[in-house]
């Protein structure tokens, strides 16, 4: 049985396939910061414990983020090449994430502060997506050799 999907251009299905894997990250990342904010005895807003809470959801988020997008959403292998893409993207990711939460929290009134990450988190994987799709390619049979699956 075919999938509707199927018949979509591969760039559509592999960005379909990102957006499921990042936003499961997103709730894992998320869920970790929170956790982290419980045990760091719940920092204030700007203090370094809030930034050190967000920090550690994002590393527990990044290792099967990494695992995951080779497997499921490009159909690749783990390599130098895309690990340092990866993590690269991730840096850019991290920059935006950290550089947008201070000014979220500033511009945002105090009863949505759970959703903020969300948002942050959102664009971040956006960007994320665009720079991963320069560091995570498929190897193409040879001439003559077949696709193996």
């Amino acid at each position: 049985m075919k999938l509707p999907s199927s018949c979509l251009p591969e760039k559509i299905r592999s960005a379909v396939r990102f957006t499921v894997v990042g936003t499961t990250g997103m709730f894992v990342q998320t869920w970790c910061f929170m956790a982290a904010l419980v045990l760091l005895h719940g920092p204030e807003k700007g203090e370094a414990l809030y930034y050190t809470a967000f920090g550690i959801g994002y590393v527990l988020e990044m290792i099967p983020n990494y695992l995951v997008s080779n497997w499921y959403t490009f159909g690749t292998k783990p390599d130098i090449k895309n690990a340092g893409g990866f993590l690269l993207a991730r840096a850019i990711n991290l920059g935006i994430q950290l550089g947008l939460l201070p000014l979220m929290l500033l511009w945002i009134p105090d009863w949505r502060d759970d959703y903020i990450s969300f948002v942050v988190i959102f664009i971040g994987g956006c960007i994320n997506y665009l720079i991963c799709l320069l560091f995570f390619k498929k190897k193409e049979p040879a001439a003559g050799e077949k696709e193996t699956k």
